[in-house]
């Protein structure tokens, strides 16, 4: 149950714009029914069921929207964007997961008004990384958000690297993940952000640990750390990556380098590392890109026959930038 709400007017004292962008900081106007149907974002989710005679109220055409499998902004769309640009991400999701076409004048913006996304908390746009892509339509949201450039917005560095090459496997490795992770959504399994933004941000972290060990003379591993580390940082100024899952994927991203090592120790050393599931399935992965021969590939899959990994552990991983804790100090004695 929601309290219906009012657009905002000059009196309302609890109302807050951002100078300049438009963007609505605060907004907490009461109304009645026929003002809070014009809050709404889209016409779709505009309707109103009454309890009074079990009918459903519609006053701006969402039902013909609905059968014509058509997402129409509410109001002026360049404002509605500008109140709130996550809207902009609303609209490729909805469309996405319900398999509607955007309304012409709601999608024509877009493109160009994509960049206000940049004044959104990158907290906020965590939240909305969950909802994209932890739902079961991934593969659809991303097509989507490609579409009208906001991938740029959220993941500029993958975005570059996409945009830098025309070879069509990279963007077969990025759908075959989310496809898989739909797929495992559909099935009741369980998904990480960990595990999505590691694919997500292979390519670039790929690419910078190539330069720095040209350029400083790192090796593998070290570079992967290094770039992984600088490559994180910088996404979290879009999106804020909690720890427990920031860690973890720079984690499975420093363990590629060994799976090219087979010896009978180390294969086993790594079988038994807690990110050893995630990190395979990463692997698998990059044979679409071409760094791992399938005969690799198939060894990883065929050792775990004979020796099956522990299960993934669920604590959260330990900061390591964390200093240990202090004992207490003595008090010196008068």
């Amino acid at each position: 149950m929601a309290t219906f709400r009012a657009p905002a007017n000059d009196v309302d004292d609890d109302h807050e714009v951002a100078e300049g962008s438009g963007r609505v900081l605060r907004d907490n106007v009461w109304g009645t029914f026929e003002d809070d149907v014009w809050r709404r974002d889209f016409t779709a989710n505009a309707l109103y069921y009454d309890i009074r005679d079990f009918s459903v109220r519609d006053l701006v055409g969402g039902v013909a929207d609905i059968r014509a499998r058509r997402l129409r902004l509410l109001g002026d769309p360049v404002q509605r964007y500008r109140e709130d640009p996550v809207r902009m991400l609303r609209a490729a999701r909805f469309a996405a997961k319900l398999g509607f076409e955007l309304d012409p004048g709601t999608a024509a913006p877009i493109p160009q008004m994509a960049k206000l996304l940049e004044n959104i908390p990158p907290a906020r746009l965590f939240d909305e990384f969950g909802k994209m892509f932890q739902a079961g339509y991934a593969l659809p949201t991303w097509q989507q958000l490609q579409r009208f450039g906001l991938v740029a917005q959220l993941f500029p560095w993958t975005d570059q690297w996409l945009a830098s090459s025309s070879d069509p496997r990279r963007t077969e490795f990025i759908e075959a993940a989310l496809a898989n992770t739909d797929k495992r959504v559909m099935q009741d399994s369980p998904v990480t952000p960990m595990f999505m933004f590691a694919v997500l941000l292979w390519g670039p972290v790929r690419e910078r640990a190539d330069m720095l060990m040209e350029r400083e003379q790192m090796s593998e591993p070290q570079a992967l750390i290094a770039a992984a580390n600088d490559i994180a940082v910088a996404q979290n100024g879009r999106i804020a990556v909690p720890k427990r899952f920031s860690f973890p994927m720079r984690e499975i991203m420093q363990l590629q380098p060994r799976f090219a090592r087979r010896q009978p120790k180390r294969a086993q050393a790594l079988l038994e590392h807690r990110r050893f599931r995630a990190a395979y399935d990463l692997m698998l992965l990059r044979v679409t890109l071409g760094e791992v021969e399938q005969e690799t590939a198939d060894f990883w899959t065929a050792i775990q026959k004979d020796n099956p990994p522990p299960p993934e552990r669920a604590e959260e991983p330990r900061d390591p930038t964390r200093s240990k804790k202090r004992p207490p100090r003595r008090r010196r004695k008068a």
